[in-house]
């Protein structure tokens, strides 16, 4: 019988490496709740229409990479329906703001994220078929300014905090417009007519989307099209005087809060919903596939799926890549414990556990060694896992002194029980 393994493109997480994603989930928590953003959980699967819908048919995620399966009827009464496993979380956090009328408060939502998402894509490094999303979203009625450029800046200018406190430096923040629907479809034709006769030399996929999606070419990573994608018109000649106005007005509001950014021209997102602002904050220490987070804003997507005139901009980063990219730049060891107890002699176990109970009530870490143990053995074990060592016989017991090991510094001290916290934490 073979052994059964993780299925392709899904992986387990294990400790130390699962202290650094809760890491970087409780700073996005922090973050975000001083911005006013609450917790939004939405199911895992969806009906399958809300994706086709959404975030649209022609596009590589609905078209190839959707998990869709039929559910099947379990009464007559009830109708087979085809349901997918969310590829990405906006369109079910602006399905959920329309089911539960949360623009009749007359008030921005201001949401976040953190959870699975799906795609059958062919998984690498940083990149799998289950990946975990932090993103946010902030929606509402045009009466609440969810159409104001302020609104992107302060997205934008949040993501840099989020990043800043995480601990990643040299981030760089792409940003462009991608006009209104209008500006967009008048960009598609004009980039249509000239892909006809490009586009044959081009990769397959690159082909395709000249047809079915002429801006995802643009999006194209192989570095023999570059050259040819460098020919093609620019979206920032069919914009019309209000998106320049509202892309400006993103621009000043970064530059008065000092947010660094790099306008990029040829940044559109590969998604059909995405109005205006689009923006990718990208890493060097990621290599090829440099991106860590991009978003942007989507002000007729509640249309789309049959809900009411709701502005709104988001952003999604994938957690795996903030994972590598802070592996990268720490490149430490693992973080030790605060103690490691060990008792000398099995008859020292539940004094141990005792004294264990009574440090962790302080708020220290502490891992717990086995009186059948070797002091040596002891000793090799704590040096792995702890910064120190505290040593309980039968004579610490008796006096409550004990004695600790700094591995650090190589001192040995005698301290007091009543003490011990206070030290440790030190």
């Amino acid at each position: 019988m073979s052994t059964l393994k993780a299925v392709r493109g899904t992986r387990d997480l294990l400790p130390p490496e699962t202290a650094l994603w809760n890491r970087i989930e409780a700073t996005a928590r922090s973050v975000f709740a001083r911005y006013n953003f609450g917790e939004i959980r939405t199911p895992i699967f969806e009906d399958t229409g809300l994706f086709a819908r959404g975030v649209g048919e022609e596009t590589d995620i609905v078209s190839k990479e959707m998990y869709t399966w039929e559910d099947r009827a379990r009464a007559q009464s009830e109708k087979t329906q085809s349901l997918t496993l969310r590829p990405e979380n906006t369109a079910g956090v602006v399905r959920a703001y329309i089911e539960h009328k949360l623009g009749e408060t007359g008030q921005l939502q201001k949401l976040y994220y953190i959870g699975p998402q799906f795609r059958r894509e062919r998984p690498q490094k940083g990149r799998y078929r289950q990946f975990s999303q932090i993103g946010a979203e902030v929606i509402g009625p045009p009466s609440a300014g969810s159409e104001s450029p302020l609104r992107d800046a302060e997205v934008l200018e949040m993501l840099a905090t989020l990043l800043d406190e995480l601990g990643i430096t040299g981030w760089t923040l792409h940003i462009n417009s991608v006009g209104s629907a209008a500006d967009r479809a008048r960009y598609n034709e004009a980039l249509r007519a000239v892909l006809v006769s490009v586009a044959p030399r081009m990769c397959i996929d690159c082909q395709r989307r000249a047809v079915t999606n002429p801006l995802r070419v643009l999006d194209c990573k192989v570095a023999e099209d570059q050259p040819i994608i460098d020919t093609l018109p620019r979206i920032a000649d069919s914009l019309d005087e209000d998106s320049k106005t509202h892309f400006a007005a993103v621009i000043a509001a970064l530059d008065a809060a000092g947010v660094p950014y790099s306008r990029n021209s040829r940044l559109v997102r590969g998604l059909d919903y995405y109005t205006r602002t689009t923006f990718e904050f990208t890493h060097g220490g990621l290599g090829a596939q440099n991106a860590l987070l991009g978003g942007g804003r989507y002000d007729g997507l509640s249309e789309a799926i049959g809900g009411p005139k709701a502005p709104g901009i988001g952003f999604a980063m994938g957690e795996d890549r903030l994972v590598l990219t802070l592996q990268a730049l720490e490149a430490a060891t693992p973080e030790k414990v605060d103690a490691f107890i060990a008792p000398l002699g099995e008859s020292m176990n539940p004094a141990a556990l005792a004294l264990a109970r009574e440090l962790r009530r302080a708020g220290l870490t502490v891992e717990l060694g086995e009186g059948s143990f070797r002091l040596k053995k002891s000793f090799e074990a704590a040096d792995k896992t702890a910064r120190r060592i505290v040593i309980l016989g039968e004579d610490e017991l008796q006096s409550g002194i004990l004695t600790v090991k700094d591995f650090a510094t190589g001192t040995q001290t005698k301290v007091p029980r009543g003490e011990l916290a206070a030290v440790l934490t030190k």
